[in-house]
Formats: C-alpha cells, sequence, structure tokens
C-alpha cells in the first residue's frame, strides 16, 4: 500500500508517544476515524482524548470499537517500542490487517509534498520546533511533526497548510530511512541506540543512508566537523552558517548570523544554552534556503517561546528554580549541565535522574557517571525501562557507585518530592526521558510551599 486515500480508520497501538500522537491528531484534522491503545495514561493523552480521539488503556481486544475492526478501511499504525506480544498487535496480525510503522506513515504522508528533515541524536526535537516556527511565522503553508510539544501552539502538530512538510528524522530503529527530503541536516552523530545498531559504525552508517535520500537538487547541512559532505554549521567558527558576536543577555543569547554571502544582523534566542544557538543556526539555515525572507527570521525567532521538557523552567525566581528536561544521554546532559552553569554561575544545582533503558545505562555507564559528577548533588531514580527487559547487574546502584560526588543518593519515587525538598540546593534539575516528567508538578508545589 503505498497510498492512504482509501483509509477511513486509523488505529494507533502506542499512542500515547510523541510521534504517534502528533500522527494521530494529523489525521484526525484531515476528518477521519482515529483512535488508538496505550499502556498508561498521560498529559499527551489526555490532550488526545480532549481533542476527541477514543483513547483505551486496556491490551484487550473488546476495547477495539467496532469500526476500527474493518481490515478495508482501517490502518494500524504502531511503535517499535511496542512489544511483540502485545495482545490488540497480536489481533491485527491474525486478522490480516495492514500495520505500518509510525515512520513508514510519516513517509508516506511526506513522500509527495517538499520536505524538510532534521536528524542528528542530539537537538533535532528543538530544530524541528524552531525551524517549523520559522516558517509558520513567515506564512510557509506548512504542516510540521514535533518530536516535543511546542510551548508555543501547545501541540507537537503545526498546522499551517499541506504543501511542505518539516518532520523529525528519529535515527531509531533507521526511522529516518522512511523521509524523501528536499532539505535534510544533520547537527550530531554521537553513539546511542547500541541496542538497534550493535556499534557506533552502523549508526554513523545509516546517518550517511540518509543524506543519500537527498534529490540532486537537494541540500544537506552538516555540523562543522562532521563526517559527511555538506554545508556547514557552526557556533564561532569558520562553518558556512555560524553565529558569531554572541552576547548573553539574561540568559538569551544575542547573535548575528554568517552565511555564506553576508551577515545578517540581530537574532535574539530566548533559550539557554550554547547547544540551543547551534539548533537556531540549523533552523535558520534551512528556513533562508527553503527561501524564507531573512528580513522575517530575526522577529520569528525571537517569538519562539521552547518546548515542552527541554529546559522547560517550572519555577524561576531569585531563591529556587526549577527545570525540568528530557536529557537521557551523556551528551544532553553535559549541554544541560554547561548551561546552567552560563545561566546561573554562583547557585548551587542539584540533578535528578532517571536513567532511560538498560541497555543505555550500560553502554554508557562510565560516562553517565562522569557528566553527572559535575553537579553539586546528584539524586538517581530507578531505570525506566521502556521497552526492554532488565539486565543483570544494570542498575541505579551501579551508576551510582561510579559517580564521583560525595553527595549522591538513590532515590525511592515515593520520597522524591520530600528528598529534593530538603535540599539546600537553588538550582534543581529534573531529567530523564522516562515518567520522571509525570513527577514535576508534585515537586513544583511542594517548592513553592517552600519559598
Amino acid at each position: 500500500m503505498n497510498t492512504l486515500s482509501h483509509i477511513q480508520n486509523y488505529y494507533f497501538i502506542g499512542i500515547g508517544g510523541i510521534g504517534m500522537s502528533a500522527l494521530a491528531r494529523f489525521f484526525k484534522s484531515q476528518g477521519k476515524n482515529v483512535a488508538g491503545y496505550d499502556k498508561t495514561a498521560s498529559v499527551l493523552t489526555k490532550e488526545l482524548e480532549a481533542e476527541g480521539i477514543l483513547v483505551t488503556f486496556q491490551d484487550d481486544i473488546s476495547e477495539i470499537p467496532q469500526q476500527f475492526k474493518d481490515s478495508e478501511k482501517t490502518l494500524v499504525v504502531y511503535t517499535p517500542a511496542v512489544p511483540k506480544e502485545n495482545v490488540q498487535y497480536q489481533y491485527f496480525i491474525e486478522e490480516q490487517f495492514i500495520l505500518k510503522k509510525r515512520a513508514e506513515v510519516l513517509g508516506l504522508i511526506s513522500s509527495n509534498r517538499f520536505t524538510l528533515a532534521v536528524a542528528g541524536t542530539h537537538g533535532k526535537t528543538t530544530t524541528t520546533a524552531i525551524l517549523a516556527h520559522l516558517l509558520k511565522e513567515t506564512n510557509a503553508p506548512v504542516t510540521a511533526f514535533l518530536g516535543g510539544v511546542s510551548e508555543d501552539i501547545q501541540s507537537n502538530l503545526i498546522l499551517k497548510g499541506d504543501e511542505v512538510i518539516v518532520a523529525e528524522a528519529d535515527e531509531f530503529d533507521r526511522s529516518f530511512l522512511h523521509l524523501s527530503p528536499n532539505i535534510a541536516a544533520i547537527n550530531s552523530m554521537d553513539a546511542d541506540h547500541l541496542d538497534i545498531y550493535g556499534v557506533n559504525e552502523h549508526l554513523q552508517a545509516s546517518f550517511k543512508a540518509f543524506a543519500a535520500l537527498l534529490p540532486e537538487d537537494g541540500t544537506l547541512f552538516v555540523k562543522n566537523g562532521l563526517p559527511l559532505e555538506g554545508k556547514t554549521i557552526g557556533i564561532e567558527d569558520d562553518a558556512d552558517f555560524s553565529a558569531i558576536n554572541i552576547k548573553i543577555v539574561g540568559g538569551s543569547y544575542h547573535f548575528d548570523l554568517k552565511t555564506p554571502t553576508e551577515v545578517i544582523e540581530g537574532f535574539l534566542l530566548n533559550l539557554p544554552g550554547r547547544h540551543n544557538v547551534l539548533n537556531a543556526v540549523t533552523a535558520l539555515a534551512m528556513a533562508l534556503e527553503y527561501g524564507s525572507p531573512a528580513n522575517q527570521l530575526s522577529q520569528a525567532l525571537q517569538d519562539f517561546k521552547g518546548i515542552r521538557r527541554r529546559f522547560s523552567y517550572k519555577i524561576k525566581t531569585d531563591q529556587k528554580v526549577l527545570i525540568d528536561d528530557y536529557a537521557h544521554h551523556p551528551a544532553e546532559i553535559n549541554a544541560v549541565f554547561e548551561a546552567v552553569k552560563e545561566v546561573y554561575p554562583k547557585m548551587t544545582n542539584l540533578v535528578v535522574f532517571q536513567p532511560h533503558l538498560f541497555s543505555r545505562t550500560r553502554d554508557f555507564v562510565d560516562e553517565f557517571a562522569e557528566k553527572l559528577s559535575q553537579f553539586d548533588e546528584v539524586m538517581l531514580m530507578d531505570i525506566y525501562p521502556a521497552r526492554e527487559k532488565p539486565i543483570e547487574g544494570v542498575d541505579s546502584q551501579w551508576l551510582l557507585e561510579k559517580i564521583d560526588n560525595p553527595n549522591k543518593h538513590l532515590v525511592k519515587r515515593e520520597e522524591l518530592t520530600a528528598k529534593i525538598t530538603k535540599s539546600k540546593a537553588k538550582v534543581i534539575l529534573m531529567l530523564g526521558a522516562g515518567d520522571i516528567g509525570n513527577e514535576v508538578e508534585t515537586v513544583k508545589r511542594a517548592l513553592e510551599d517552600e519559598i
């Protein structure tokens, strides 16, 4: 099936995922019937239900609405994170429904539209969101599928037209190879997902395969120094597109953009961290390549409010700061640390980290320990397993023992809020890609009572 034109019903197994929910919203906006299953309720599933999408949390065939049991008119969309023994998944297989991975469906949607895609092991969500915002604000007819919830529109789907697609190109399970990009960016290729790729060389090969998807008249932007051919992006260096004259004022970045032909002055980015300046440069370069008016991009960038769970301020006072972030890789934790030290150099900090995946913890335990040791105080939650079964000997206690910091603790979920409120740290960071985000509001309320 290379077209979706005859499909009336879309059923999502794992509908609460960030990429899956964006697709569900897209098909709902097209007037299709949309429903799905997820194992747990979340902020996202509640939002989907409020938008008229039926979500069930019982993995049972009886929970599937009758109209979605018509195999001629129904497409089942699933995520690789869903275990194959899932009862609903098995039902659709046995009944010979058409099942497609999320990435395949995104590929079909984008196949006949001009597509801008952002890849990279870090930074792709923020870069994609900035790019989509720039195009939307400069009146491009864009539909954007984001890997995070935009604080500007409180959604992971932007609908401003259907001629142009902006998509986050996910390297997990080689998903991004289903896309057909016209303009693409790769802003990092650090080792990750070694449970899928085995060794880093295979991961890098998949990025090269993604780059090869571009047509002859396509354009690839790459972070300066990556082993790929393309227009380079960087910060205060000799890249084709580089942020120069950077100044930090009140946690925001003022910079000028050097391009191959000119210097465009007067950009303001209201996100902390130099890594976000690189993300902004990538998005600006892609928008300029698409044809966005240069004189409108400065105001558009200044208006960008950020992404939910990407250095999201939950409390921001002189006495206490609480930041919620999705960081789940050593390089991302380091980027958060550097941003905090840049913005709050004199305030003590506490990191609360929930490791994500047993395999990732095993593969990068020494790197995690090194980066976490930099903080003034460290609290570790148990590993969030997501799609994985436990690995013998791999747990948070093992990671804790490797952290070189006297102020380190293993914390149970039920005692998390009490432990955080007792800390003398002024800046508190809650990091991880699991369900640590569900604890943030409780911690926020407790800290506000203390202030």
